[in-house]
C-alpha cells in the first residue's frame, strides 16, 4: 500500500514537473527572444525613428522656407518644441553667412561643422556613414573630434537658399537601450521566478483530476470498483473519468457475474467430489453390513433345502433365523435410503413454530409399548408448552434415533429421563439412559456411519450403526449444535433448538 502511494505521488510530482519545466522554458525563450531583440534591433530602430523625426522637421524648414516665415516667431516656437522633444540641435544661416536660426548657445561649432560639410571635408578625426540623401538635404552618421560622441547629423539647403544642420546623440539612445535591456533582464528573471509559481500551482490543479485516474486506475486493476471520478468540469479530463467510471461499473458488473459462475462451479465441482466419495463410501458399507445377513440367509435357506433337521422345531428356527435377518437387512436399507437422501438432497429446510414438549409427549406415548416391554422407567417432567423454531418432521426422526438408541443401550436401573432446559435464546433436549458409558476414545466416532462401540449387543438387537449418522446429518443441514455426554450411571445424547420468539 504504501508503495501505491509512494508510486501515485512519483506521478503527481512528474506530470506538474513537466509542465513546470515546459512552459518555464517556453516562458525562458520569450524573454531571451525579447532581450537579443533589443540588443540587436531596438538601437536601430530608435535611430530610424530619430531620422524619421529629423526628415520631418527638414519638411518643415522647406516649407517654411517656401513660405518665407522661418523668422517669424510662431515657427519658431513651434520648431523649438520639436527640438526639445527630440533632442535635436539645429542651426540655419543664409547663404550670406548671416545667422538666422539656432537652438545652442555654442552654435558657432554648428556653423563651422556646416562649413566643413559644404566644403565635402569631414571634421578632423571624424568618421561617419550616408544614412540616406535626398534633393536638398543628406543624412549621415558622424562622430564629434570634440565631444568624442556619435551623432546623426542632417545638411541641406532649403528652397530659399539658407543652410542648415541638424543633429541629435546617438549616446543617449545607446544609453537607453542598455538600461532596457538591463531592465528587462530584471523584469525577466523576476516574471520566470513568479511565473513558475504560477505554473507550478497550476501544473499541480492540472495533474490532481489526471492523479485521480491512476488511482481510480490502480484500484480498478486491483478489482476495487467503489471509487468513482468526481470531476465537475467541463473538460477533456472529466469526460474520460466519466467514461472510466462507466467502464468500472461494467467491470464490476462483469467480475460479479464472473465470480457468481466460478463460485457456482467450484461448488459443483466440490458437490460432485463429494457425492462420489459418499456413493463409493455408501456402496462399501452397504456391501460390508449386508454380508453377515446375506450368508446367514443364505446359509439356513440350504439348511432347509437340503433337509438338514427334519422335524418341525428345527425348520421352525431356521425359518425365524431367515426372517429374522431379512428384517433386519430391512430396516437397514431403509434407514440407509433416508440417510442418503439426507446427504444428497438439496431440499430446503422449513422452519417451523411448534409445541417441541408437546410433540415428545406424543413420540414417548406412541413408544410407551416398548418401554412397558422392556421394563423402562420412563422421566418426562416437561408440561408447559416450549416452543420453538425447526422443521418438525425431521426433529421427530432426531428425536425417534435418540430414544431408540436409549432403549438399545439401556442397563441398569433401566431408566430413560427426557429433558427440556431453556438457555436464553436457545433450547436444549436432553435424552438421557443408564448404563455403561461410551470409552471417551470412541466418542468422535460415533456419529459416522455404521460405527458400533458394542458390536455384540448391536448385533443383538438388530442396529445398523446409521442412527447417530441421520441426527447428525439432520441437525447441521438445521446450523444446530449436538453432542454426547458420559456419566458414572450412563450416557445422555443432547441437541439445541431456537427457541427465540420472533415478533
Amino acid at each position: 500500500m504504501l508503495w501505491i502511494k509512494k508510486k501515485q505521488q512519483l506521478i503527481g510530482h512528474s506530470i506538474s514537473r513537466k509542465i513546470t519545466v515546459l512552459f518555464s522554458v517556453v516562458l525562458l525563450a520569450a524573454l531571451t527572444a525579447c532581450w537579443l531583440a533589443n540588443s540587436f534591433f531596438l538601437e536601430r530602430y530608435y535611430v530610424l525613428n530619430k531620422e524619421n523625426v529629423l526628415k520631418e522637421a527638414c519638411k518643415k524648414l522647406d516649407e517654411a522656407s517656401k513660405a518665407g516665415i522661418l523668422d517669424q516667431e510662431q515657427f519658431v516656437q513651434q520648431l523649438g518644441v520639436i527640438c526639445e522633444t527630440n533632442n535635436i540641435s539645429l542651426f540655419v544661416m543664409e547663404s550670406s553667412g548671416q545667422v538666422k536660426i539656432y537652438t545652442m548657445k555654442d552654435y558657432e561649432l554648428m556653423r563651422h561643422r556646416l562649413y566643413m560639410y559644404l566644403f565635402g571635408q569631414l571634421p578632423a578625426g571624424g568618421k561617419g556613414e550616408i544614412l540616406e540623401e535626398a534633393d536638398y538635404y543628406t543624412i549621415r552618421t558622424n562622430q564629434d573630434s570634440y565631444s568624442d560622441m556619435e551623432y546623426v547629423e542632417v545638411t541641406g539647403v532649403l528652397q530659399n537658399g539658407e543652410l542648415f544642420l541638424m543633429r541629435t546623440a546617438l549616446e543617449p539612445i545607446r544609453e537607453s537601450v542598455q538600461l532596457a535591456n538591463r531592465f528587462l533582464l530584471y523584469v525577466g528573471i523576476s516574471v520566470l521566478l513568479i511565473s513558475a509559481l504560477i505554473i507550478q500551482m497550476l501544473a499541480r490543479r492540472i495533474a490532481e483530476p489526471i492523479l485521480e485516474l491512476a488511482k481510480l486506475s490502480e484500484r480498478m486493476s486491483n478489482l476495487e470498483f467503489d471509487v468513482k471520478f468526481s470531476g465537475k468540469k467541463d473538460d477533456e479530463i472529466t469526460f474520460l473519468g466519466n467514461h472510466m467510471n462507466r467502464l468500472s461499473e461494467a467491470l464490476e458488473k462483469a467480475v460479479s457475474k464472473l465470480k457468481t459462475a466460478n463460485n457456482e462451479l467450484q461448488r459443483d465441482i466440490e458437490q460432485k467430489t463429494k457425492n462420489d466419495e459418499m456413493r463409493k463410501e455408501f456402496l462399501s458399507n452397504v456391501s460390508h453390513e449386508l454380508k453377515t445377513p446375506i450368508a446367514l440367509i443364505q446359509g439356513y435357506a440350504e439348511g432347509l433345502q437340503e433337509c438338514v433337521n427334519e422335524d418341525p422345531e428345527s425348520r421352525s428356527f431356521y425359518c425365524d433365523v431367515i426372517k429374522d435377518e431379512a428384517e433386519k437387512m430391512n430396516r437397514m436399507v431403509k434407514s440407509l435410503l433416508t440417510l442418503n437422501e439426507l446427504e444428497f438432497g438439496n431440499e430446503i429446510i422449513t422452519m417451523e413454530h411448534f409445541d417441541l414438549a408437546l410433540m415428545i409427549r406424543n413420540i414417548l406415548q406412541s413408544t410407551r409399548i416398548l418401554f412397558e416391554q422392556r421394563q423402562v422407567s420412563l422421566v418426562f417432567e416437561q408440561k408447559e408448552p416450549v416452543y420453538v423454531w425447526a422443521n418438525e418432521y425431521k426433529l421427530q426422526e432426531v428425536m425417534n434415533n435418540y430414544i431408540s438408541n436409549a432403549l438399545n443401550h439401556i442397563d441398569g436401573e433401566k431408566i430413560i429421563k427426557v429433558t427440556i432446559q431453556k438457555q436464553e435464546e436457545q433450547v436444549r433436549v436432553g435424552v438421557f439412559n443408564t448404563g455403561k458409558p461410551i470409552p471417551e476414545q470412541e466418542i468422535h466416532r460415533i456419529w459416522d456411519k455404521f460405527y458400533k462401540v458394542d458390536k455384540a449387543r448391536t448385533r443383538e438387537y438388530g442396529g445398523s450403526g446409521v442412527g447417530l449418522s441421520i441426527v447428525k446429518v439432520i441437525l447441521e443441514s438445521m446450523h444446530r449444535d449436538y453432542g454426547v455426554v458420559n456419566y458414572e450411571n450412563g450416557v445422555e445424547f443432547w441437541f439445541d433448538v431456537d427457541g427465540h420468539t420472533y415478533t
